[in-house]
């Protein structure tokens, strides 16, 4: 059974289920989401090779280039650090790094167990205005597989696990889910770039959102594995073709 082979819903879509963010302060809205986008550009350039290993990384010139000061700059460098794109010198400033295999194996196997988790009592748990909310997104990403956009694709995408996050009814391990969500995201974001590797992806949720339906949480659990470790695999052979 695929929920591709259901009736669209067109009922009122409810309001989007919130997890907490703790990867970051929040002084400022406005000064989050302009850390957030340069986060994201800085880590395609440098995940794409336009910014090489070893490439210095100034604050200042950041700041000039995107016509930002320097705090949005200092935050989105901040994350980057966390993610092993990039590498702090103390009194030398940052540098474009590479994480190594080992770090990024671990850090891919982190986030498998943990997005299994929040998959599996989500499955338990999710109350039925989430799981009609899981199944909305699941949609609409299905729609944006066939429009070739992977920016787009990224962004529901991360609406789509966060629903699950929040579904587990577990605040504390949604939490960790996120955090570790984040260090690991450049490369996650990276994947959508390889030839039909949407129309896949969609097809990884899909037995996800099957299982967490039918409340099958061992099922859960092992198809939500399953996928982040494909994502590392693609990962892998989208940075042999850069």
């Amino acid at each position: 059974m695929s929920l591709d082979d259901t009736p669209a819903n067109n009922a009122p879509r409810p309001a989007e289920a919130v997890v907490r963010r703790i990867d970051r302060a929040a002084p400022s809205v406005v000064k989050i989401t302009r850390a957030e986008e340069l986060r994201l550009q800085l880590a395609d350039e440098i995940v794409r090779g336009a910014l090489p290993p070893g490439a210095p990384l100034d604050e200042t010139d950041i700041a000039r280039r995107f016509s930002v000061s320097r705090t949005p700059v200092r935050e989105a460098l901040r994350q980057l650090v966390a993610s092993g794109l990039v590498e702090a010198r103390p009194h030398r400033g940052a540098v474009v790094a590479r994480p190594t295999i080992e770090r990024l194996t671990g850090m891919f196997e982190a986030m498998a167990e943990l997005e299994a988790i929040c998959a599996g009592l989500a499955a338990e748990r999710m109350p039925p205005l989430e799981r009609h909310q899981l199944e909305a997104v699941h949609e609409e990403l299905r729609v944006l597989s066939y429009a070739g956009n992977p920016d787009r694709f990224h962004e529901v995408n991360e609406r789509f696990h966060n629903t699950i996050y929040a579904g587990s009814q577990n605040a504390y391990i949604a939490e960790m889910t996120l955090a570790t969500r984040v260090r690991v995201q450049p490369f996650r974001r990276a994947q959508f770039r390889n030839l039909g590797r949407l129309a896949k992806s969609h097809a990884e949720h899909d037995r996800v959102v099957v299982a967490i339906m039918r409340g099958d949480k061992t099922g859960a659990e092992a198809a939500m594995r399953d996928h982040i470790e494909l994502v590392r695999d693609e990962y892998e052979m989208y940075a042999v073709s850069v």
